[in-house]
C-alpha cells in the first residue's frame, strides 16, 4: 500500500488490509488533524480492501466529522462501490459521482 498527498487529498494505492492499516491509519489521522476542510480520498489507485482497511476509512470518516471536516472518497473502483452499497455504507460516506448500483438493482456477485 502506498499513500501520497497532503492534509487536502491523499491518493491511496495498492492494497489497504490488515498488514497496512495501522500505517494508513496514521497518515490519514495526520492529515485529518493537520488541515481544513474536505480531505479527499483518491482512490483510483487502490487494488483491493478488506474489513481491516474499510474500518480504516470508517474511523477516518469518524475522526473528520469529529474535527469539523468531512472524508470524500473519490474514484471508487466498481467493485468496491458494490460492497459499499451491499453495506449500506454509501448512505454514510461522502462519494464523489454517483454510485454504479441504482435502488432496487440486484447486486452482482463479487
Amino acid at each position: 500500500m502506498h499513500i501520497r498527498g497532503d492534509h487536502a487529498e491523499l491518493v491511496v494505492g495498492g492494497r489497504l488490509d490488515v498488514r497496512s492499516a495501522a500505517d494508513a491509519r496514521t497518515v490519514l489521522h495526520s492529515a485529518l488533524d493537520s488541515g481544513r476542510g474536505d480531505l479527499v480520498l483518491d482512490l483510483t489507485e487502490l487494488d483491493s480492501w478488506d474489513a481491516t482497511g474499510l474500518g480504516v476509512i470508517m474511523g477516518a470518516h469518524r475522526r473528520a466529522g469529529r474535527s469539523g471536516r468531512r472524508l470524500v472518497l473519490r474514484g471508487v473502483p466498481d467493485r468496491m462501490q458494490r460492497l459499499l452499497v451491499a453495506t449500506r455504507l454509501h448512505r454514510i460516506l461522502a462519494i464523489e459521482g454517483a454510485i454504479g448500483v441504482e435502488a432496487g438493482e440486484s447486486l452482482p456477485r463479487v
